[in-house]
């Protein structure tokens, strides 16, 4: 016997179709995109692949570095990325995941955008311009001779890296700046100053304590003009080849997202373009601000979805006390219980994808149904991925701890999109305005509920202690989060009913709504399909 021998390892999980999700695909024909099936399943297996993975380890393992200054000394303020972290790029923006929904009329496009943003997940990072390009354009619309002459090129499906004037590019990225050291979320406490200049720009003086993706090509941001808080469009690189006096400081050091740059800027009279109307600024940027909280949502469903197949694929290959982990009952009930949660947030992320899109074609109801239940969807299912990760992260044992493994790395960005555009009591809050200050938008969340009415008892009586606990005005602020969590997990378990699989959907209500659970994963009541419901979690490699 040699002492080297390899025996009861894992194989890679490689080589398989991210894509072949059955809660995703159901939500992509429900919400009106079915016809980009074949593009997604053509991502899928890029993500799937080895490469991707290799692409997205290399990336975290060698992070952006600042340059500053160039070799004679002249300010550059350059951010140096691994060739990986460009592949990455490449094919996100190849496949359209940056805007193409604002160049597409077909219905759906917003779902089929947001399907390819799930499936595409080797990298934890670079997610983060792709996201912000996206739900920068209706921001941008509010001033339509900037939309004019930037929106073709940040639509278009060309990757092209590299500070240059914006209009000699053939595509463009683009980021916003917002938070400052002094405010945080509190963006009216912000304190970069905007004067107006004889030909319509302004000039900007000020610190931004975050600015993520500081190598886009443009930013929108916020600054005190004459009239208020305003909308800004920065430019990194000025018309006439010059950069835009936009310094970037230091880079941040973070828990995760490290292949990622966040920098610390400071605008030191920089040119800039006013947005919107002078004193509207958070008016103007929040349609920006809601499209990257869908995609907190969209990216906390994914990594779920990522934790529980890497999950299921070790315990099904890996052997421990006379049989396969995935055999043995008590890590079934661990395994079924991750993929319930995981379906959970996929089927709300779908649900929101498709009242983004028609939304954005008019559609009013789902416009009011949108304002509630993305603020709810943000605050539940990105706080629900932490602890989703860490449990998938243990199935693997100590393996899972070995970066190797990469659930370290998915681990440390779990926290992260419940932190970005506003943390939970951000969420939690903002919820609390709607239901006060737009009455309607509590009709359309109770009209999406009732269609689900009479389907399950758990869930009818859920619905009952949901409207008792609204009713209930007293201390509602202390109560914030609980009654954001009620009305997530009633609209979740709602969704399933109505659309999940029946396993999944009988789970969801006997844990989450009944109240037949533990406080940890693996504490799923007896009598359920626990097969079916892991079966829908296993990856199909080879």
């Amino acid at each position: 016997m040699t002492t080297h021998e390899v025996v009861n390892q894992v194989p890679p999980l490689v080589g398989y179709d991210t894509a072949d999700d059955p809660a995703l695909l159901d939500g992509l024909a429900r919400e009106g995109a079915d016809w980009a099936a074949a593009g997604l399943h053509d991502l899928g297996r890029l993500a799937g692949d080895e490469p991707a993975a290799e692409h997205g380890r290399l990336a975290n393992e060698h992070p952006p570095v600042l340059r500053t200054h160039d070799r004679y000394g002249h300010r550059v303020d350059e951010v140096e990325f691994h060739p990986s972290w460009h592949e990455l790029m490449r094919t996100a923006v190849g496949h359209g995941l940056h805007a193409a929904p604002w160049a597409d009329d077909r219905p759906g496009a917003h779902v089929a955008r947001a399907a390819g943003f799930y499936v595409w997940r080797p990298d934890a990072g670079h997610g983060c311009p792709i996201s912000m390009t996206y739900a920068a354009i209706p921001a941008l619309r509010h001033s339509p001779e900037l939309a004019a002459r930037y929106e073709p090129l940040l639509t278009t499906t060309e990757y092209d890296f590299g500070l240059r004037p914006p209009l000699g590019k053939r595509g463009l990225l683009a980021g916003m700046s917002m938070t400052e050291k002094q405010g945080g979320s509190d963006v009216r406490a912000n304190t970069t100053t905007a004067r107006p200049q004889p030909d319509g720009s302004y000039r900007l003086v000020g610190h931004k304590w975050f600015t993520s993706a500081p190598m886009c090509d443009l930013f929108l941001t916020l600054a005190q003009a004459p009239d208020g808080l305003t909308c800004f469009l920065v430019p990194r690189v000025l018309p006439d080849g010059s950069r835009n006096p936009m310094r970037l400081m230091r880079l941040k050091d973070k828990l995760g997202n490290r292949s990622n740059a966040s920098a610390e800027i400071e605008y030191d009279h920089a040119v800039a373009w006013r947005v919107g109307d002078e004193g509207r600024g958070v008016r103007t940027i929040i349609d920006m601000v809601n499209l990257t909280r869908l995609d907190c949502v969209i990216g906390a469903a994914a990594g779920m979805r990522q934790g529980v197949t890497t999950a299921v694929h070790h315990a099904t290959h890996r052997r421990a006390f006379g049989g396969y982990l995935a055999d043995q009952p008590l890590m079934r009930n661990v395994l079924a219980d991750l993929t319930v949660e995981s379906e959970a947030a996929t089927v709300l992320m779908m649900r929101l994808a498709g009242a983004t899109d028609r939304s954005a074609r008019g559609d009013a109801g789902e416009t009011a149904f949108k304002r509630l239940a993305l603020a709810v969807g943000k605050y539940w299912v990105c706080k629900r991925w932490p602890g989703h990760a860490a449990e998938a992260l243990e199935c693997l044992g100590g393996n899972g701890y070995v970066e190797e493994s990469g659930m370290p790395r998915l681990f440390r960005e779990s926290p992260l999109n419940s932190i970005w555009e506003g943390s939970g009591n951000v969420a939690a809050l903002d919820v609390l305005r709607a239901l006060t200050r737009e009455p309607q938008v509590l009709a359309a969340y109770e009209t999406e509920v009732a269609a689900a009415a009479g389907a399950d008892a758990r869930l009818d009586a859920a619905v009952r202690r949901v409207r008792d606990e609204l009713s209930d005005r007293t201390d509602l602020e202390s109560r914030a989060r609980r009654v954001v969590e009620r009305l997530a997990l009633v609209l979740q378990g709602a969704l399933l009913v109505r659309h999940g699989h029946p396993a999944v959907a009988d789970a969801f209500c006997a844990s989450r709504l009944d109240g037949d659970h533990g406080q940890a994963y693996g504490t799923l009541p007896g009598g359920l399909d626990l097969a079916g419901i892991i079966d829908r979690a296993t990856p199909k490699v080879g």
